[in-house]
């Protein structure tokens, strides 16, 4: 993590979170520092999502606060949420890609959307967007139904950094991919955070995917943050979660 500092970029406290009568956070506290890659772990159901959506405000949350970027989601208001939205970008579990755009189009939305740049620009960032990620030039045309779940990852990432984000957030970004591409996207993911400078959210259950990437985690279990820290002192935890997932590694 040569490019962190000791500064919270994200700041969660106390966040409650309920479905119905069903509490799935009671009073979650962690910190995301600059730079960092930082990964949400736990058990099936836990929430680790659910956090992730409340973080770039696609859900809401039902206590506590959460600040992003020196934000207060509890407060924060359209104006400023539009301009919170921009400075980060977000890759979902299956790539969410518009099935009728092309990879381009895909990429370029958030510029049309976003920025008065001419249509010559645009394109010269998508180009260099899709460069970034390691795809080809001619696959910009193909459409989501043409290309492999390798590539669909790969273009929706392009399309999370198309607004030059701070903060990239990812959902199993290595789900779905068999063993190679995945090794491919975590060096990816690896390389894009030491040239862009990001600080990136991840959310993962590859065992090989946190251990190569991830320089601190939070495990959520139980409705709280059982375990906040780095890799080397999970094996010093006593929790029959953390026990099972990492005993083959601790």
């Amino acid at each position: 993590m040569s490019n962190a500092i000791n500064e919270s970029i994200i700041k969660v406290r106390n966040v409650k979170t309920i479905f119905d009568d069903r509490i799935v956070h009671n009073g979650l506290n962690l910190d995301v520092k600059k730079g960092e890659i930082y990964g949400l772990l736990g058990p099936s159901g836990c929430g680790k999502t659910t956090l992730l959506k409340e973080m770039v405000m696609l859900q809401n949350y039902h206590g506590g606060n959460i600040d992003i970027l020196g934000y207060n989601l509890s407060s924060v208001d359209e104006n400023d949420a539009q301009a919170l939205r921009r400075q980060w970008g977000v890759l979902f579990q299956a790539g969410a890609l518009f099935s009728s755009l092309s990879l381009a189009d895909n990429i370029a939305l958030g510029l049309i959307e976003y920025s008065d740049l001419s249509q010559k620009m645009i394109d010269e960032i998508v180009a260099f967007k899709i460069n970034l990620v390691g795809l080809k030039q001619e696959d910009k045309r193909l459409f989501p139904s043409q290309i492999s779940g390798g590539m669909k990852k790969k273009a929706a990432l392009a399309r999370a950094l198309s607004l030059d984000p701070k903060l990239l957030f990812l959902d199993e970004p290595t789900s779905g991919l068999d063993p190679i591409s995945a090794r491919e996207f975590d060096t990816l993911i690896l390389k894009l955070r030491e040239l862009l400078g990001l600080s990136i959210v991840m959310v993962s259950h590859d065992l090989r995917s946190i251990y190569d990437t991830l320089d601190r985690i939070a495990v959520i279990d139980n409705k709280k943050i059982i375990y906040e820290g780095n890799l080397k002192d999970i094996k010093n935890d006593k929790s029959e979660f953390i026990q099972t997932f990492f005993r083959a590694n601790v």
